[in-house]
């Protein structure tokens, strides 16, 4: 039978139990007793009529009734804080909060100074960069711990309620420290990439994908890989002269501490694109995306 009257503080507890595992973390976190916090469990599963946690000599885990609930009340719970952010944040932006999810190559290559700009003018605006690949960024947006994503396509948005924008293309190139370009410029082809120590993303990432397809379609077996995540790790890896890096082109563009390796092949291109969910965006985040990023939320 359902009731009138919801008891929230039991869910806040169960929502408690399961994201920090374990009924005495949970009780550590909250500065309250374990003893509290079994009884709301308890209380909790004889209102609903039903077992939420298996308990085992390992701790204990959700049952398939308690999986279910946790999706509502995480989500129910992610609804709260963004209703609690549009009471708090005011449209002069006298306060608020601004989340981004980006990895860190396209914070610091392509939006680091728009961020700062922002910040400068609304002061009180708190600013959280989160970095990461674009599937941990994607469970954050879902659990509104982000307020939209900046990334290189393609942004997966299947079974999500996301709006997802380009913003402008940019292209891959191979590039080496200028010191040791004389070692490298006779390389004119995909071809002789075959001998050459190559520092590249790793296998699975989108732009390493799209290398890969290149090194197929042109029947290229590189012998010599170091596979690196992100941009400034790769770059440090050129600098050792450690190979010829791979990344965006527009990243080295302007630094005359770097050659670009100029071969014949057409290298790949890919989009930087930005997502979010209108229905949670906040003044904040609306702002920054219609200022800086000239897009206008409807």
């Amino acid at each position: 039978m359902l009731k009138k009257n919801i008891n929230l503080n039991l869910y806040k507890v169960f929502y408690d139990v399961c994201k920090y595992g374990s009924f005495s973390k949970t009780a550590e976190f909250t500065y309250t007793t374990q003893s509290a916090i079994s009884k709301s469990i308890k209380k909790l599963e004889e209102d609903l009529e039903t077992q939420l946690f298996y308990r085992n000599s390992n701790g204990i885990e959700l049952t398939n009734e308690g999986r279910e609930l946790f999706k509502y009340v995480e989500e129910s719970y992610a609804n709260l804080l963004t209703a609690e952010r549009v009471i708090l944040e005011t449209q002069n932006l006298e306060r608020g909060t601004l989340n981004i999810g980006l990895p860190s190559h396209i914070a610091s290559f392509f939006f680091f100074d728009k961020i700062i700009d922002f910040h400068k003018k609304y002061p009180n605006i708190e600013i959280k960069l989160i970095s990461g690949s674009t599937h941990q960024l994607l469970e954050l947006i879902d659990k509104h711990e982000i307020d939209l994503i900046i990334d290189t396509a393609p942004i997966n948005t299947s079974n999500m309620d996301l709006t997802v924008i380009d913003l402008f293309e940019v292209k891959y190139a191979f590039i080496c420290n200028k010191e040791q370009y004389d070692k490298y410029k006779h390389i004119k082809s995909i071809k002789d990439l075959e001998e050459i120590p190559l520092i590249i993303p790793p296998k699975g990432t989108s732009n390493r994908k799209k290398l890969d397809q290149l090194f197929i379609k042109y029947n290229v077996t590189p012998k010599k890989i170091i596979n690196i995540h992100t941009s400034e790790v790769i770059l440090n890896a050129v600098n050792h002269d450690l190979g010829i890096g791979y990344l965006i082109s527009d990243i080295v563009k302007k630094d005359k501490n770097y050659k670009y390796i100029n071969i014949k092949e057409e290298l790949p291109t890919t989009n930087i694109v930005f997502a979010y969910n209108k229905k949670f965006l906040t003044s904040a985040p609306i702002r920054f995306i219609e200022e800086y990023m000239n897009f206008e939320i409807k």
